[in-house]
């Protein structure tokens, strides 16, 4: 164990503050609608941070790097697709969520094709979501292991009872206000873990460009069409655009956040402006990456490093100064609790709206609404600690494991939403011929070949979108 006394007081406190935030802010929850979107009262600077940091889990603080370290700053290609990605949403999707009152993504698609296309949806999103959530909280505990000298799953399950806390007491009000801090202190602790690097190179900043470079660290475009290959340029730009439209237009998580804007144009600002703010955010994380493989070519560790998640977490527990470390495991903590409690929320809200109460109790209150929603974040807590307990069994980077899972099936649910926007036509049983048909190509693709995770959502959608039209041109099925 290495952390002194001030650090742990530091780490400890913080993750007190954000309990008792949490606790603090539900003292002004009195109603579901409260709970689940804020009164729909929140500014729009508070919905912008909270976008991003619920995307910049600890696969971002952690595992970004780890890319760089292990390869180049080609990660950079996907961003570019992420700005253009929200550019189709705030085109084509954010105007029907924010027409009407509504609480989920999926709503929209009752409205237009039936409850059935909404419930298959939603479920769909709910395995997925506490899936890729719960090595999200997997990788954050191993930090934790490495610097309280606690078993893995011990570590997981502290991180997870607390982020478990303040979103059952603080609801979608605590979820985007510590967002917006926790955005800063995470960035706060990125410049600093950037500033030690240079501090302890020879030659600081100047040296680490010019040894990364000499060695290729420093590539950003890699040009080509291999489909398996995740990061050449047309897989950033073309995957990452339909990644992004389906994570940040078909997904409850992001969804939620437009939801409590004041003004449409407050959504639509805060969804535009993320995708810069993103992209800048990637580009420090993975020149962190690329100055620590600087700083271990001249410090060559005792044991090479099993794999590249862990070189970020082990440079910050073995280097970082007494005093700093605290801050920088605050930062750690401040990614993975900003993703999980709103993974948690959304989730929660998703099972009570869309399937829990429609089908088992279909007369609950709003006062029943909100004691369900606060029940369902509870259980998918506790669904997301064991997976990440499960998490230490898995061989690819977590990134890649996360951003695989996440294409897997927005794809498909994108497709259903494009259907809705673009046809006139197409019925509720063509929609779900088209999403079970995606679902099923998905399956074979992920399980049977060697493609690429970002071009999953692209196939997804086209295959749910295609399937589904050509279906409504059925005579049987009109």
């Amino acid at each position: 164990m290495k952390i002194t006394a001030p650090d742990l007081a530091l780490l400890l406190g913080y993750m007190l503050a954000v309990v008792l935030f949490g606790v603090w802010m539900g003292r002004r929850t009195r109603s579901v609608t409260d709970y689940v979107v804020g009164a729909r009262d929140t500014p729009w600077w508070v919905i912008l941070f909270s976008i991003v940091a619920t995307e910049t889990s600890t696969v971002t603080f952690l595992s970004i790097p780890g890319f760089a370290f292990e390869h180049d700053l080609t990660w950079l290609q996907l961003p570019l697709g992420f700005v253009i990605g929200r550019l189709l949403v705030i085109a084509l999707l954010l105007p029907l969520y924010l027409r009407g009152q509504l609480f989920t993504a999926y709503e929209v698609l009752e409205q237009r094709f039936g409850g059935a296309t909404k419930r298959t949806a939603s479920a769909l999103f709910l395995v997925t979501r506490n899936l890729a959530d719960g090595l999200r909280l997997f990788l954050t505990a191993i930090v934790l292991e490495q610097v309280a000298g606690i078993d893995l799953a011990s570590a997981v399950m502290c991180i997870g009872a607390a982020t478990i806390v303040y979103t059952f007491f603080g609801g979608v009000r605590a979820v985007l206000w510590t967002d917006a801090v926790q955005f800063l202190i995470y960035m706060a602790g990125a410049a600093m873990a950037l500033w030690i690097l240079c501090d302890r190179i020879p030659g600081g900043w100047r040296e680490i460009t010019r040894v990364a470079g000499a060695a290729g660290k420093l590539r950003v475009f890699e040009f080509g069409l291999d489909f398996t290959n995740p990061y050449v340029f047309w897989a950033g730009l073309i995957g990452g655009t339909f990644t992004t439209f389906g994570t940040h237009g078909a997904d409850q998580m992001m969804v939620q956040r437009y939801l409590c804007a004041r003004r449409p144009r407050d959504a639509r600002l805060a969804l535009g402006l993320s995708g810069v703010v993103v992209l800048a955010q990637f580009t420090v994380f993975l020149f962190i990456g690329a100055a620590l493989w600087v700083f271990y070519q001249a410090n060559p560790p005792a044991e090479p490093f099993a794999r590249a998640d862990r070189v970020f977490a082990t440079f910050i527990v073995d280097e970082v100064p007494a005093g700093a470390l605290g801050l920088l495991l605050g930062a750690v903590f401040a990614a993975a609790m900003s993703t999980l409690s709103s993974s948690l929320h959304s989730s929660a809200t998703t099972a009570v709206h869309d399937l829990y109460v429609p089908l088992l109790a279909p007369a609950a209150s709003p006062a029943d609404k909100l004691r369900l929603t606060r029940r369902f974040a509870v259980l998918f807590g506790c669904t997301q600690i064991a997976v990440g307990i499960a998490g230490q069994w898995t061989v690819a980077a977590v990134v890649d494991n996360v951003m695989a899972i996440a294409g897997f099936t927005t794809g498909i649910i994108l497709g259903v939403f494009i259907l809705g926007v673009l046809t006139k036509t197409v019925q509720q049983r063509s929609a779900l011929i088209g999403l079970v048909t995606g679902l099923l190509l998905m399956m074979a693709v992920a399980l049977g070949t060697d493609l690429a995770w970002t071009w999953f959502s692209l196939l997804g959608s086209a295959t749910t979108f295609a399937v589904g039209w050509a279906a409504s041109r059925l005579p049987a099925l009109r």
